[in-house]
């Protein structure tokens, strides 16, 4: 089983909403516009390691999905990577794409997927689930970049392409690098635009997703490359930043791996197994819960804004 999908939640206060800071030539990460609620409300599913043509509880999870994405009314998902099993897809018009999403039958689930690639997808043609083609596959999901942002309202997500910051990688030929190599050149870039994007971002909440995580506690451990090199983008942003949290949500499908890893970071939550993570977003509060295979809520997180910044 490869790494979890991670999502970083990052709240700002008001007045690091609001800074905004001269870009740098060229720098600039794609972006889609995705409207939340009429009441400024977002709500949110995210999986990842999913694709497998319904096997290894895939369509149980894709069941569960349907269900609470109904009860949620939600407005689109988030996939934090390896999308498709083993090795990705050579090209659009193979049908393993298909074979694959088609286990999101639900009528909520019929909403813009927003996909982040993971090692095993840059193991294929990296470049084809970037196809503007994949659509003519499945309308639902959009990768415009390795990295994009996705605008909606209250919440910012910065969909982050993690697979290069992995060092061991490079030296598997099976690795499709593509418009990344020079590695060094390609990671600095993109922490630059990263930078920029969320200091500049006038958003509430500032959600980073990418598939390798900073931290955790399951068996392939901390990232130390992230560790190094993103972690201290996300720290050094201004001070009115008042809150990093490291969540992780996989388990589309193959998991229970069973193995576990000592991180020096806190745990307040670690299972092994299939599932998924919903999240709801106020102005002032997020409400974040982990189910599991059978639609059992595992673990509950929120934060109210106001109550964190200490006002």
């Amino acid at each position: 089983m490869a790494p979890a999908g991670l999502l970083l939640v990052v709240v700002a206060t008001a007045a690091a909403a609001a800074l905004l800071l001269a870009a740098p030539a060229g720098a600039a990460l794609p972006r889609v516009e995705h409207a939340p609620k009429a009441d400024g409300t977002l709500v949110v599913l995210a999986v990842g390691d999913w694709g497998r043509r319904g096997q290894f509880n895939q369509t149980l999870v894709a069941r569960q999905m349907g269900e609470v994405g109904q009860k949620m009314d939600i407005d689109f998902v988030i996939s934090t990577g390896d999308n498709i099993y083993d090795d990705g897809i050579a090209n659009t018009s193979v049908p393993l794409f298909k074979e694959s999403s088609n286990i999101y039958t639900a009528k909520s689930l019929q909403k813009p997927w927003y996909l982040v690639l993971g090692n095993h997808d840059y193991t294929g043609n990296a470049l084809a689930q970037l196809d503007p083609a994949i659509c003519n596959v499945d309308s639902r999901y959009t990768a415009i970049a390795k990295s994009f942002i996705v605008n909606s309202g209250i919440a910012d997500f910065f969909l982050v392409d993690t697979t290069p910051f992995i060092l061991h990688y490079w030296n598997n030929t099976k690795f499709d690098w593509r418009g990344v190599a020079p590695r060094d050149t390609y990671i600095a870039n993109l922490l630059k635009d990263l930078e920029y994007a969320l200091t500049e971002s006038k958003a509430v909440w500032k959600i980073v997703v990418g598939y390798h995580p900073i931290s955790t506690g399951c068996g392939h451990g901390n990232n130390t490359e992230l560790e190094q090199l993103l972690l201290p983008v996300l720290k050094a942003l201004p001070h009115d930043i008042i809150h990093l949290q490291f969540l992780t949500s996989d388990g589309g499908s193959k998991a229970w791996a069973g193995k576990f890893k000592a991180t020096p970071d806190k745990v307040e939550f670690l299972y092994d197994g299939q599932g998924f993570m919903s999240m709801r977003l106020s102005k002032t509060e997020a409400h974040l819960a982990f189910f599991d295979v059978a639609g059992n809520v595992l673990h509950c997180w929120g934060l109210t804004k106001t109550a964190a910044a200490g006002h």
